[in-house]
């Protein structure tokens, strides 16, 4: 039999660990493109052969996904697999529609074929959108965790921008070791704060060769906890399923893929950020839950902004750096930093020249600089 041609829509990350999980070796199907959106500058590359396995010698290429109908009859595709995240159902079923008009049939892969089983407990940390605050979530079970005297690993959902090769599998234990890696701003947002803690962090490309790692970090590893990213369901078979929802969006935990998923498959799930939220938004988030989650446990969560020292913004004019997802495919207005700015007393908030701002490659080198600075002198 003739091996079906497919084609995996992605945004580098839960496209590559599809891949990994259900296609990198098996016989009935041949992969002949990946293609990419929602992050700048990612398509173009290759999946390289090294980890594409032996049935892809030459490796995957990266296309931008507004070549999907023409590549889909190039190469006779049979299936598309829609493989990226925090998307409006809408926009999901528009691609499915181009897909389908194409000829192909459209392909969700859910949890039975990709998660991954861990050898230890496992704790995973979801959310019905990006910047929701999983990563705080992540970290307050992680202090928990340790107060017990438990060794805890995290493993951050992919953000594998840069050379694939070298990013199949990263451990950061120290702060050094993102320069090291040379991690993009938006990587060390999230992987810093694990590293002072105290705890490790793992990330990367190949997801299983990453888990049987940290299972056996050499700093011990008594749980798992899986820091997910925008709102994607795990990439490992959680024992507890923790997912945040965000009433500053409400609704959205119904209308967005895979959002919902998440809150279907969580044990608890956290309403955060009740302390800036309207009351009735924040209800109609508990209706959410209880219309389709009703077993989940509820928790309210306050999201304080604090600063170290609010005298050094006041009366100033200030520039703010911004959690970019948040703000791009998040669809958030402001984010953490204006709402710091703003209960600060800050004078005026000034606008980057355009050549800095979102999302040009200046931008991400001068911040990675600036951040980087802070490491060379000592200053995290």
């Amino acid at each position: 039999m003739s091996r079906k041609n497919v084609i995996i829509i992605g945004a580098a990350g839960r496209d590559f660990h599809n891949f990994n999980t259900c296609y990198r070796d098996n016989e009935d199907y041949n992969v002949v493109a990946f293609t990419a959106a929602q992050i700048p500058d990612i398509d173009g590359r290759k999946y390289p052969g090294e980890l594409a396995g032996k049935l892809y010698p030459d490796g995957i290429p990266i296309y931008n996904e507004e070549s999907l109908p023409d590549l889909i009859k190039k190469f006779n595709v049979s299936d598309c697999v829609f493989s990226y995240s925090d998307i409006t159902y809408q926009k999901v079923m528009s691609v499915g529609a181009i897909v389908n008009s194409a000829g192909a049939n459209f392909v969700l892969l859910g949890p039975a074929a990709t998660m991954v089983k861990s050898t230890k407990p496992l704790i995973a940390v979801g959310a019905i959108r990006t910047g929701c605050g999983k990563s705080q979530t992540s970290r307050r079970v992680i202090e928990l965790l340790m107060e017990r005297g438990l060794k805890v690993v995290a493993i951050r959902h992919p953000m594998p921008y840069g050379d694939l090769n070298a990013q199949k599998i990263q451990r950061f234990a120290e702060v050094t070791d993102l320069k090291k890696h040379k991690c993009t701003v938006e990587e060390m947002e999230e992987y810093e704060p694990h590293v002072v803690r105290g705890n490790v962090i793992y990330a990367g490309v190949d997801y299983e060769a990453i888990l049987r790692a940290a299972e056996k970090d050499p700093s011990g590893c008594d749980v798992i906890l899986w820091d997910g990213g925008n709102n994607d369901f795990p990439f490992y078979k959680p024992d507890l399923m923790i997912t945040v929802a965000d009433p500053h969006r409400a609704g959205h935990e119904l209308r967005y893929y895979p959002g919902e998923v998440t809150l279907r498959l969580a044990d608890v799930v956290v309403i955060n950020k009740i302390d800036s939220a309207g009351p009735e938004a924040i209800q109609e988030v508990r209706e959410s839950i209880e219309k389709v989650n009703p077993k989940a446990i509820v928790i309210d969560g306050a999201s304080p902004i604090k600063v170290d020292d609010a005298s050094l913004i006041k009366g100033k004019r200030v520039l703010v750096v911004e959690d970019g997802p948040t703000l791009t495919h998040g669809e958030m207005k402001i984010g953490a930093g204006i709402v710091a700015a703003r209960k600060s007393g800050a004078a005026e908030r000034l606008d980057p020249p355009p050549l800095y701002r979102w999302p040009s490659q200046r931008y991400f080198q001068a911040v990675s600089e600036y951040w980087y600075s802070f490491a060379g002198n000592g200053l995290w």
